[in-house]
């Protein structure tokens, strides 16, 4: 009896030392996704070679938001085929609104699990009508993706972080949507620009972000609520602005299921492998 349970702690002792071997990072369990953006320029000319290089730097979990030219089968073939996959679908407010059937027969033919949209039509900064009729849309594209067996997010872009009441619009719509349909996707950088702290929104609404895009900020670039800045200042994951240890460690207790690597960085490919490196040394 003795031997029997000696036997099967050691078993389990090397199943968990396996397990823990098999950790991306310390703070970061699985190995990150892409967003393929970043790659925008490759899969624009060779989707197959692009999901090759991508792969070769470890990342087999790709967030599109452009089919570049594939249909939607043809894409997730060529996934299949490289043991790949799509797990958020990133689409136009235009296309979820008025295309809603297309774009849910995408993402399931895709494999996706999410839908998100990375910005609402507006022609200045956000004000309570604005925040009020996205409350609307945002409740009603969460219903009707929930009922086909995906959930909506969406992707902040910083022009929802006017001051509002004792907060901003940002936390209008999160108060205010439906906290069972209606998630969010953290772009880390484009909550930081606006004087947002990436951790303490993880903190103060741990359930209801799903994603998250990891970029970070070369030092010395202003405030802004534009959600645009030119490419070069897209720098190397721990180069730049961003605390990723504070967010991570806050991402680890938050609802948060999909890590994506976005750089914007003409030269993405090179600094990709550059930003895994970091993440796994947290």
């Amino acid at each position: 009896m003795k031997k029997s349970l000696l036997s099967m702690g050691v078993m389990l002792c090397c199943l968990l030392s396996t397990a823990y071997a098999q950790r991306f990072g310390k703070l970061l369990k699985d190995t990150p996704g892409a967003v393929s953006f970043t790659f925008r320029n490759e899969f624009s000319k060779d989707v197959p070679g692009t999901l090759d290089k991508v792969k070769a730097m470890g990342i087999t979990n790709i967030e599109f938001s452009n089919l570049f030219g594939k249909t939607a089968a043809e894409l997730r073939a060529l996934l299949d085929e490289r043991g790949m996959r799509c797990s958020s679908l990133g689409v136009s407010f235009g296309d979820l609104s008025d295309k809603t059937e297309t774009v849910v027969q995408n993402a399931k033919t895709l494999g996706a699990e999410f839908v998100r949209i990375g910005s609402v039509p507006h022609k200045g900064p956000m004000d309570e009508a604005l925040a009020k009729k996205t409350v609307e849309d945002f409740n009603r594209f969460g219903k009707k993706l929930k009922e086909n067996g995906l959930t909506f997010c969406y992707h902040n872009h910083g022009f929802e972080f006017e001051p509002y009441e004792k907060g901003t619009y940002f936390d209008y719509i999160i108060q205010n949507t439906d906290a069972d349909a209606v998630f969010f996707e953290m772009d880390v950088v484009w909550m930081h620009l606006p004087g947002q702290n990436p951790a303490e929104m993880l903190k103060k609404y741990p359930k209801r972000f799903k994603l998250i895009h990891l970029k970070d900020l070369k030092i010395g670039v202003p405030p802004s609520k534009a959600g645009s800045t030119p490419n070069e200042n897209c720098v190397v994951l721990g180069t730049g602005q961003i605390n990723y240890p504070e967010i991570l460690k806050a991402a680890k207790k938050s609802a948060i299921k999909y890590y994506y690597i976005e750089d914007e960085n003409l030269n993405a490919m090179q600094q990709v492998p550059q930003s895994m490196v970091y993440l796994k040394s947290l």
